[in-house]
């Protein structure tokens, strides 16, 4: 599958976190590089996906550091686009309290404390959290990432409400079952494999670039009155 785009985002400033496996948040910071756009991406690795050492500006940053948040962020003038992609899971090992609250501190405290580092500079901009269909569904294997994923979904509506003033949209994308790295643990079950494809309408996984148009309409002009919302993208499987 080849990702196009028909959104012109030439001379934007576009940062995505959490976007140097190789997953979701690199296939959207490619189309927004494709599409014209300045973008710079971060990620908890000393260095992005060997494809894209050389294609942008990376930054290695620890979400969970408010101060070195803070201190990346001190600077930057302007931010058209905020993504906040840096999240981690580990299946069937999340009941452990001190792995939960550290899954929270990433994936849902690490977008709020993005979020906030570059609030002034997002004035008149955008902000996509990457939230997941297991914001609102159970999740045995996955207690703590579902939690995280339901809080990222409320943060966004509450954001969105609290920066509408000053010209910030807020929205999420909830991803269903996606090929990256991170699901490679759950992959490994055939079983699970085949409950997902059955379920799933489009009778197959996603794959990263299946996201990138969804991100592009929201940061988009298209999408100048939509804020709050969370826009599911997983073939079907959270209508059935």
């Amino acid at each position: 599958m080849i990702a196009t785009t028909h959104h012109d985002f030439t001379g934007a400033e576009v940062l995505v976190v959490g976007a140097s496996r190789g997953g979701i948040g690199a296939a959207i910071a490619r189309s927004f590089q494709d599409a014209g756009a300045h973008v710079r991406i971060t990620g908890i690795e000393a260095e992005p996906a060997a494809e894209d050492v050389t294609r942008f500006d990376y930054a290695q940053l620890d979400v969970t550091d408010t101060e070195a948040v803070r201190a990346f962020a001190k600077g930057t003038q302007r931010l058209d686009v905020l993504v906040n992609c840096a999240a981690i899971t580990r299946r069937g090992e999340e009941m452990d309290p001190e792995f939960f609250s550290h899954v929270l501190n990433v994936n849902l405290v690490g977008s709020l404390r993005c979020a906030e580092a570059f609030h002034g500079a997002l004035r008149n901009g955008a902000v996509i959290n990457v939230a997941s269909m297991y914001a609102r569904f159970g999740s045995p294997r996955n207690p703590a990432y579902g939690a995280s994923k339901a809080g990222v979904e409320q943060m966004t509506k509450s954001l969105a409400i609290a920066w509408a003033g000053d010209g910030i949209r807020v929205n999420a994308i909830a991803p269903g079952f996606i090929v990256t790295d991170q699901s490679a643990r759950a992959r490994q079950d055939p079983d699970f494999v085949k409950g997902v494809e059955a379920r799933t309408p489009m009778r197959r996984w996603g794959q990263p670039v299946d996201i990138v148009g969804t991100a592009m309409f929201l940061a988009s002009d298209s999408a100048g009155f939509v804020t709050g919302v969370t826009i599911p993208v997983d073939g079907g499987y959270s209508v059935v």
